[in-house]
């Protein structure tokens, strides 16, 4: 029975990818402006509250900053093993460490941007399918919480048509590609809430907090 070195020496990337993604950049961005994100617009610390209650260039700073989150670990796990299963784990790792944060309590951010990071490397085709459902979702509805659902439906929706190209199925992959989607999904319940009860904002409406 393999111990914990024997374990660490191949997971390494997963705990990694999990303080990595813990990094609460959208709360850390607040508190550099004297305020606790937390307590304002939406009060979550993710990169469309941020730059509603911050404005753009803070809000597209914690964008991209999320986004690399996801991808570092994905490289760093690739570029280590051999195997698919452990960039996918830490993958997994960064995005539950950005929603769930041991920094505020495992309490953070819905997980959209660093979940597009972490896809980008394992799964280029279906980032690119999910970044074109996010963009005409926007355009048509201008609510970014739908956009970013229709995203996450798209990233399995679009392994099930790479897998129907090459004519090979990657059940690791689709089982990745699930887990973002309904995460996602059941992070925005909030959203989905607001939106039955007219209340969402849209994009383009939000005026500062500040």
């Amino acid at each position: 029975m393999p111990d914990l070195l024997d374990i660490l020496e191949y997971w390494w990337p997963v705990p990694l990818a999990y303080l990595i993604g813990a990094t609460p950049f959208g709360f850390l961005a607040g508190k550099i402006k004297g305020i606790d994100i937390r307590d304002h617009g939406s009060g979550n610390i993710g990169a469309t509250n941020v730059m509603r209650t911050l404005g753009k260039p803070v809000g597209i700073t914690v964008l991209l900053l999320d986004i690399l989150k996801g991808i570092a670990p994905a490289m760093i796990a690739l570029c280590s093993s051999e195997t698919s299963i452990i960039p996918i784990a830490a993958s997994i790792g960064a995005i539950l460490g950005h929603n769930y944060t041991f920094w505020l309590g495992f309490k953070g951010g819905k997980g959209i941007a660093t979940t597009a990071g972490a896809v980008v490397p394992l799964m280029p085709f279906a980032i690119l399918f999910a970044v074109l459902a996010w963009l005409v979702t926007l355009k048509i509805s201008r609510y970014v919480s739908v956009a970013s659902i229709a995203a996450a439906v798209a990233i399995p929706t679009a392994v099930l048509v790479e897998s129907f190209i090459k004519d090979r199925f990657d059940i690791p992959t689709f089982g990745f590609a699930l887990f973002v989607c309904v995460l996602a999904i059941w992070k925005h319940r909030s959203n989905i809430g607001r939106l039955k009860q007219g209340e969402e904002p849209k994009t383009g409406y939000e005026k500062s907090t500040l």
